[in-house]
Parts: C-alpha cells; sequence; structure tokens
C-alpha cells in the first residue's frame, strides 16, 4: 500500500507493516546530519551511512560531480557550515552557489543513502530546524527538500522533536514523569533552549528562545584563533581537539597542541550567551529552576563537560543523558513521520517566537498571534476604514514585540482595493492570520458586501540578522514603558484626528444648523484641536478633545434630530 497521511490523534489510519515507501527523519544539522526511521511507535532505527550515523554537512564539487560528506571533506573548497545562511536564501555563497542549493544536494543523498539501506523508496519526511528558524528559513529548508525530491511532511523545531524522542523513549506519557522539561540545544551552528510542558499525551511548547548563529563552530573558531593556525586542516583538528577533550584533558598534534582547561577559558565566552538566552526564555515563561523536571540536551557541543557543569548550575540538578545528543533530533523527526503517516495518540503544540500583527493609523501595532502562541493557530480580526468614502485599505505586517511598527520587522505588504464608498467606520474588513505547523504564515483580508478577498503567503525576501534576532525581546523589554506611553500618545493623537475630520465633515453637510456665533466658536475648538495635535503632551491633547466634545453636543443633536426627520418624511406611523 501507499502511505497514508494522518493527523495526531487519527484512529482510522491503515498499518501496514511492510510499506513500499518510508516516511523518514531527518535532522539537517550545520555540522552534521543524521537519518533515522520509526518502524513502529517503540522501534526507532538511526541510519548508518558511510559507516557513520553523522553525516557531515559538506558539499563539494568538482564539474558535474557532487561529493557530500565524508569523501567530500578530502576535497579542495568544500562547501560547510552553510545552514547558517539558510535565512539568506538567495545569497550566493561561492561559484553560483546558494544555502538552498547546498542543502538540497545534502537532502539529496541523505534520501539516496536512506533508500540503499532499507531498500525501499523514500519520498517524505519530516525534517527539523532550528526553533528560532524564521519564515525565510523555513521556506528555504521546504524548497531545498523540494529540489532533492523530497515531500516535507512537515517541519518540526528542533527541541520539540527532542522532547518528542526522550519523551516517548522513557514513557513520558506515565503520570510520574510528567512535566516542565528544558531543551538545551547547543548544536555545530545554532542554539536553542525550549521549556516544553507534558501532559495526558500533549506536548506544549511554553516559551522558546535561541541563536542562529551560535554554536560549536564559534568554539572551532576560538580554537583557531588561539592558536594563530588557519585553513581547513587546521579548522578540522580544532573539532578534533574540542571532541577528544570531552573525555581526555589534553590533547597533541604535529604542531598543535590544547588542553581542556584553555578549551574551557576560549569556550566560555559563547557558552555565556547560551546562558542569557536561557534565562531569558525562563522568564518569558515565568519559571524558575525548581518548576523544570529535567533538562534534554541536544547536539554534539553538549558533549563538553563545561557544558554539562553550566547546564546543572542553572537548572540545579544534572542533566538527562540516556540518549545520544548526536541523533536524538532525529529520532523525534523520525517518530513524527510515523505518527503523521500512521496516526498516534500524541499531541505536539509549538509555539510563535516572535508576535505577528499588522500596522495601524498612526504606526501602531495590532498584535494578531501573539508570541509563545501554540501553532498552528487561525486568529482572525475585524478592521475598518479611517477616513469617507474610502476605497482601499492597505496592509502593512510585521514581526516583533515593540509597539511601533517602524521598531518590529516588516514581512510583507498587500492592499485591498474596490471597497463601497461608505462613510468613515462603516466598511468592515475581517483579516485573518493563519499559522501552520511549519511555522509559515499566509494573511487574508475580506469584505463581505463586496466580496473582495485578497491573500497573501508570507515569504519575506531577507531574514533576521544575527543582531536583531538576538536584540529583539531584550529590546522591547527594555523599551517596555517607554513604547506603551509612545503608543497611549499616539492613540490619543489618532482619536483627536478622526474627530477632527469627524466634525470638519460635519460642519460642511450641516453647517446650517449652527448660528453664526455658534459656528466661530466651534472653529475656534477646532483651530485649537489641531494646534495641540504636535505636541507631545497626552494630557493636553485629551483636554481638547474633551473640549470639543462638549462644544459639538448641541450640534451632534441637531444633526440626529435632521436625520431622523429626513427618515420620516412622506411615512405614516
Amino acid at each position: 500500500m501507499l502511505l497514508q497521511l494522518n493527523e495526531p490523534l487519527s484512529t482510522n489510519a491503515i498499518i501496514s507493516t511492510e510499506p513500499l515507501s518510508y516516511a523518514i527523519g531527518i535532522d539537517l544539522g550545520t555540522t552534521h546530519s543524521v537519518v533515522a526511521v520509526a518502524h513502529s511507535e517503540n522501534e526507532i532505527e538511526v541510519l548508518v551511512i558511510d559507516g557513520s550515523a553523522l553525516v557531515p554537512s559538506i558539499v563539494a564539487y568538482d564539474g558535474d560531480i557532487v561529493t557530500v560528506g565524508f569523501d567530500a571533506a578530502e576535497m579542495p573548497g568544500v562547501f560547510s557550515s552553510f545552514k547558517r545562511l539558510m535565512d539568506k536564501p538567495a545569497i550566493e555563497i561561492r561559484d553560483a552557489k546558494s544555502p538552498i542549493m547546498l542543502s538540497a544536494d545534502v537532502l539529496k543523498k541523505l534520501r539516496n543513502d536512506a533508500e540503499k539501506v532499507l531498500k525501499k523508496p523514500v519520498t517524505k519526511a519530516v525534517i527539523t530546524v532550528p526553533a528560532y528558524f524564521d519564515d525565510t528559513a523555513r521556506q528555504a529548508t521546504k524548497d531545498a527538500a523540494k529540489l532533492a525530491g523530497i515531500e516535507v511532511l512537515r517541519l518540526l523545531s528542533e527541541p520539540t522533536a527532542a522532547a518528542l524522542a526522550y519523551g516517548l523513549d522513557q514513557q513520558v506519557l506515565s503520570q510520574e514523569i510528567e512535566g516542565i522539561y528544558a531543551i538545551y540545544d547547543l548544536g555545530g551552528g545554532t542554539f536553542d533552549l525550549s521549556l516544553l510542558k507534558m501532559t495526558h499525551g500533549v506536548f506544549e511548547v511554553l516559551a522558546t528562545g535561541g541563536d542562529t548563529q551560535l554554536g560549536g563552530d564559534d568554539i572551532d573558531d576560538a580554537i583557531l584563533k588561539h592558536w594563530k593556525k588557519y585553513g581547513a586542516d587546521y579548522t578540522r583538528l580544532a573539532r578534533i581537539a574540542k571532541e577528544s577533550l570531552s573525555t581526555a584533558v589534553t590533547w597533541n598534534d604535529v604542531d598543535v597542541q590544547l588542553t581542556r582547561a584553555e578549551l574551557e577559558t576560549l569556550s566560555k565566552p559563547i557558552l555565556d550567551k547560551t546562558i542569557t538566552v536561557t534565562k531569558r526564555v525562563m522568564y518569558d515563561a515565568d519559571l524558575t529552576p525548581d518548576a523544570i523536571q529535567g533538562v534534554v540536551l541536544v547536539g554534539g557541543a553538549t558533549r563538553m563537560p563545561l557544558v554539562q557543569a553550566i547546564v546543572a548550575d542553572i537548572f540545579k540538578q544534572p542533566p538527562l543523558t540516556n540518549l545520544d545528543p548526536d541523533q536524538v533530533v532525529a529520532r523525534g523527526a523520525a517518530l513524527q513521520a510515523y505518527m503523521l503517516t500512521h496516526g498516534q495518540g500524541t499531541l505536539l503544540l509549538d509555539v510563535t517566537p516572535l508576535s505577528l500583527g499588522i500596522e495601524m493609523m498612526g504606526g501602531l501595532v495590532e498584535k494578531i498571534i501573539p508570541r509563545n502562541t501554540p501553532i498552528p493557530a487561525c486568529v482572525s480580526q475585524e478592521f475598518t476604514t479611517y477616513e469617507n468614502n474610502q476605497n482601499a485599505i492597505e496592509f502593512h505586517i510585521v514581526q516583533g514585540e515593540r509597539e511601533l511598527s517602524h521598531d518590529c520587522r516588516s514581512l510583507a505588504r498587500f492592499t485591498l482595493t474596490d471597497l463601497p464608498h461608505k462613510p468613515a467606520g462603516v466598511v468592515r474588513v475581517s483579516v485573518t492570520f493563519q499559522l501552520d505547523a511549519d511555522g509559515l504564515l499566509s494573511v487574508s483580508a475580506f469584505e463581505k458586501n463586496t466580496q473582495k478577498k485578497q491573500t497573501i503567503v508570507v515569504k519575506p525576501s531577507y531574514g533576521l540578522s544575527e543582531e536583531k534576532l538576538r536584540c529583539m525581546l531584550f529590546e522591547s523589554q527594555e523599551n517596555g514603558l517607554e513604547d506603551m506611553q509612545k503608543r497611549q500618545l499616539i492613540e490619543t493623537r489618532v482619536d483627536a484626528e478622526r474627530l477632527l475630520r469627524y466634525c470638519q465633515s460635519a460642519i460642511t453637510e450641516d453647517g446650517h444648523l449652527l448660528d453664526l456665533d455658534t459656528l466661530e466658536s466651534l472653529k475656534v475648538v477646532l483651530n485649537d484641536v489641531e494646534s495641540v495635535l504636535a505636541l507631545s503632551d497626552r494630557e493636553a491633547i485629551r483636554a481638547q478633545i474633551d473640549r470639543l466634545k462638549q462644544a459639538t453636543a448641541t450640534f451632534a443633536a441637531a444633526r440626529m434630530d435632521l436625520a431622523i426627520q429626513k427618515q420620516f418624511v412622506g411615512n405614516k406611523i
């Protein structure tokens, strides 16, 4: 039979013990990649390729010949660590090669070798990505898989995959080990810290944070600077030295040497950054270390004794080390692939790491999907026109935690046109944000009277910079009070401008209802309101708004009487 796709909790899946094709789990890593397949929910096989479970994520080219993995390591001009550039998919790294093309070649080798090991076709996969991969990097990963001939069943965050693998292996569904777990994931190029709550078969991500430009590669670079020797050969030796010193206290080669004490001194500034991220995520989740039931280590760099000591110090308990940290993510991906193709009673609730919203009048941000909302998510909200006879609305979609749009990341813009010509505030447009299980966003706007609809799938042309990614949350906390004060000022100013426009329009239409003295007095008040709009004094603007409302009360009543009179002319009651 062919694979039958089912969501978790499905009960009508058809299970075949001899599938005609396999759905695999792939940990597409910065330094190494791993492939696994789940034959059942309790039997996971990590595939051995070229004699190892870890396949180096490096590519070399000799004309039209593509070499990936261990053989590529011996060739000149290899490409490596390109996963760090997945948020810039169109960049040309070298020789017209992009991160997507390089990742596609790695995925193609993994698929082909998996087919050789399993002796069955492999066409579908769950591929893991760092929790802090943005929309661009996630879409680039899916594009690479497509080029490699792989249908992506789901992009799964690496910490969530690790929790899934660890949880099921340790029978997490049993009551005694349910609770909140921290996933500390330090790989070759990225770092993630996620907090997951495991209850009755539901794995819910409470909070997540990370850095897409922080990992074991940075420790290798620090070793090279310490040696003052560079090049591919020394890069390889730096990695060997780092790995060897996880168990040894000294390491020597022909002209370079390193001790564990030296390695820990070089590594500490890098590892301190992981402590900062960890504390921030704990703060976001409003949790203290004593609320954490266990800590799972993921990624080869977590084999370092200093990393394990740091983690134990932060969480006041030794980390769990039951599973190989290099393989645990691929195991979780394989389990998720099995669930999606066979049906299973475990539900994963990942979250969006940053808020998604729309720019409002005055440059304010209306958050539609708040940060740390479980995904997939679908949220709708109604918006209206600002001016009379407004026939179009431009929507600016942003991402971030700040109150003003220019302080957030711009994702996309689109316009809903041909709206009915109505007074301001009458036309209603429903805007829907839909965030799928892969963390990809689509936004639609719908006006029911005209049946006009516009939809956009957000594929931003650039990714978050290293500095932006690291600082967005910190800036939102640091500037929280100032941002809220700015928001309140702008909201008051927008209210004043709206009331001013309405009164000016009313005078144009029905000014004849006022005597000349009252009309002149009202115009003076309008001028006073207009004069305070440029001020940064919210209380002064509010005072003028109240004054204008009092000055127009009689006028508003006269207009209401006129409107009622028009409605009843020619009718019998």
